[in-house]
């Protein structure tokens, strides 16, 4: 009899330690600390300046435009002054976003940040070698970082400036549009010559950007154009920006010549720029655990995809009835293309929320885009429950033992 009441005990006790292991490892009891995947192996602090060129060669009069980046591989933002510190004589040149002259730039931890640098030249510009030096240290002068340009002005190709023989005209020389659009210019090519001819065309565009010449109201492409003695004839430049082109004016030189016979014409293409956002989380995770009445916080990104800055970013939330979603900014005055920026998202469910999965919406609306995410929010039961539910374990496992103990003494 008393084999067997023992058996029973011990059977007792095994089934309520394998109740209580299960219950210490459901999420009640704890929830695993989220790090951002190898933020523990970055340096402490580590910055680097690059130049997306180090040398040019432009013709004279040709202005300069090119990126200098910064990349913050440590795990602290970093604020740093940024100066030309050398300007060849005859030269104006600065660094700008596409709104402002910049003096300062802060770069996050983890992230990338662009400037872009300006130099335009006088109209006596002389042929030779001129250097450009850009200097940034940060505030603490922790680091200072210096990038030198060197540019060569060529000789003027003085044939190409002298209009004879041909002449190229254009009603409307200037075009605007969005930086994904093509622009098509219709120029008229008047021979002055009193014999037929052929003429070559070309043209001098910016770096990446394709360029095609058609006959008025045809899509086929040509290369050259025949012309009849003094007469005209109508054609199509198609210029296509090069991908993610960046707000601005592109001057493009088209060119027309037969032998000595040559002529030329100055296009303008302005470009507004493309108006796209997108946001995530750094894990691409959409999903948060929480409990009743307590804060969780998820972090987001917002990026500026397109190619014009975007102004007034807005954040909305679709939440639960009695819920409550704060965000760190509230608003975010201007993104960059390609800055990102952080923002924190709190959200607090009702404190007599029952436990399940929520569905939480975060809208994201600039002036001219937008973008929206989803969350799943796990509404967990309190941990002072599971407390309390292991108290109640130990209270059943002592009961247990004095009344095995007393058991046993009968």
């Amino acid at each position: 009899m008393i084999m067997t009441e023992r058996k029973k005990y011990c059977f007792t006790v095994l089934m309520v330690l394998f109740l209580s292991f299960s219950l210490l490892c459901s999420p009640a009891f704890g929830e695993s600390k989220k790090k951002i995947e190898g933020y523990e192996q970055r340096p402490e602090r580590s910055l680097s300046m690059a130049l997306e060129y180090t040398g040019l060669e432009i013709s004279p009069g040709q202005s300069i435009t090119m990126n200098i980046i910064f990349h913050n591989a440590g795990k602290k933002t970093e604020t740093l002054k940024v100066w030309v510190s050398t300007i060849p004589e005859g030269w104006r040149a600065r660094l700008k976003s596409d709104l402002y002259t910049i003096t300062g730039i802060t770069v996050p931890w983890g992230e990338d940040k662009t400037i872009t640098f300006e130099a335009e030249p006088q109209k006596n510009i002389k042929p030779g070698d001129y250097v450009f030096i850009i200097e940034a240290k940060s505030d603490d002068d922790y680091f200072k970082m210096k990038g030198s340009l060197l540019v060569k002005v060529r000789e003027p190709d003085k044939t190409l400036y002298a209009s004879k023989g041909i002449r190229l005209s254009a009603l409307y020389p200037v075009l605007q549009g969005p930086s994904d659009s093509k622009f098509e210019f219709s120029i008229e090519a008047e021979s002055k010559l009193d014999r037929d001819a052929i003429f070559n065309l070309s043209a001098q565009v910016p770096e990446g950007w394709e360029v095609n010449f058609k006959p008025a109201y045809e899509q086929k492409t040509i290369s050259s154009l025949k012309l009849r003695a003094n007469q005209s004839q109508t054609i199509s430049v198609e210029l296509t920006p090069v991908k993610d082109a960046r707000a601005g004016r592109y001057p493009v030189m088209v060119r027309a010549s037969s032998g000595e016979a040559k002529a030329e014409i100055m296009l303008t293409c302005i470009l507004t720029g493309t108006y796209s956002i997108d946001a995530g989380t750094p894990t691409g995770l959409l999903s948060v655990d929480a409990r009743q009445g307590k804060k969780s916080i998820v972090s987001i990104f917002v990026k500026n995809t397109g190619t014009a800055p975007l102004q007034n970013i807005k954040f909305l939330s679709f939440k639960p009835e009695n819920w409550k979603v704060e965000f760190a900014p509230e608003t975010i005055q201007s993104l960059e293309p390609k800055e990102v920026k952080q923002v924190e998202v709190s959200i607090t469910p009702y404190e007599e929320a029952l436990v399940g999965d929520y569905s939480v919406g975060v809208g994201i609306q600039a002036e001219k885009a937008s973008k929206n995410l989803e969350f799943r929010v796990s509404v967990k039961a309190s941990a002072v429950w599971g407390w309390i539910g292991i108290g109640i374990i130990i209270i059943v496992i002592a009961g247990l033992m004095l009344l095995f103990r007393w058991i046993g003494r009968r």
